[in-house]
């Protein structure tokens, strides 16, 4: 971050050398706040939350190439602002952790979707779309918006809010912000907020904890959009277009209505369900930490 003329204000040499330039002036206020846990996730959501914002919709191969870019931003941002290290990004087992938190969210989905067919509120019929430009397309958009996601609730809020309030409270603390994230979906009410920061927020949260690693939660949280889109069940109030077309009967609370599959009471339940021996096994191994506040 240094210039010619902060060194020299670092080091007490040159002509501007005063009060407020050196460490203990306005330049050194900046970088301990810029390198707090708060200056620093503030200043990795700014950047992918930009990127995202300018890849995420885009065409073809836009929305993966935004997600490689954001992983970049994120690297930077905590090797060079926030001065850590980066384990959580670790190419090494990322692809074994990816499959993991894939098969998690397949079965997550696949069980929920099921469950409410059984209760008669689903029905499935084929869509007659193209198989491969669904997928395809399907596919690309949700890497970027997993990478994404994970990147700014779990990598970047999650661990600077650990980092100053202890594992329990960046829990409830991110998964809150993830329900309230989504309350500007097309269909979102109080209830879809709350649904999908107990049953994302906290599941997400509990997962990273348990693995510390992003690529277990981003294959979780794209195994799960990529599953429901596939089947047709609208994501977050998003209507896809996907492989089958889905019919919905009955209670809102059973189906989740015209909103989707997140606020049915069926995942909301599967999805505690499942966070519970998560955190469970992250305590287990003292994976959970104390925050700045708590110790000493």
């Amino acid at each position: 971050m240094g210039t010619t003329s902060v060194t020299q204000h670092d080091t007490g040499s040159g002509p501007n050398t005063g009060p407020n330039t050196g460490p203990d002036g306005r330049g050194g206020r900046f970088r301990r706040i810029v390198r707090s846990p708060l200056g620093w996730m503030a200043a990795g959501i700014v950047g992918v939350g930009l990127v995202s914002g300018l890849t995420a919709t885009g065409p073809g191969p836009v929305p993966v190439l935004g997600a490689a870019a954001a992983v970049a931003v994120y690297w930077w941002v905590m090797r060079r602002v926030a001065r850590r290290s980066t384990p959580e990004i670790a190419r090494r087992g990322a692809g074994r952790e990816a499959l993991l938190g894939g098969g998690i969210g397949v079965g997550f989905i696949l069980v929920s979707a099921l469950l409410i067919t059984a209760f008669g509120g689903y029905s499935f019929s084929w869509a007659g779309n193209g198989f491969m430009s669904v997928v395809w397309t399907t596919v690309a958009v949700q890497i970027g918006a997993a990478v994404t996601e994970e990147l700014l609730f779990r990598g970047l809020a999650l661990q600077a809010l650990e980092q100053l309030w202890g594992s329990r409270a960046a829990i409830v603390i991110t998964s809150l912000f993830f329900g309230v994230a989504h309350l500007g979906a097309p269909g979102a009410s109080a209830w879809s907020g709350l649904a999908i920061a107990l049953e994302a927020g906290v599941l997400l949260g509990a997962a990273f904890l348990w693995r510390r690693s992003i690529w277990f939660v981003v294959g979780l949280h794209f195994a799960w959009n990529t599953t429901e889109e596939l089947l047709g069940i609208p994501v977050s109030g998003h209507a896809p277009e996907g492989l089958f077309t889905v019919d919905v009967h009955g209670s809102a609370l059973l189906t989740g209505g015209s909103f989707g599959l997140e606020t049915s009471i069926v995942p909301v339940l599967i999805g505690v369900a499942l966070a519970v021996p998560m955190f469970a096994l992250a305590r287990r191994s003292g994976a959970l930490r104390p925050g700045r506040r708590s110790k000493g």
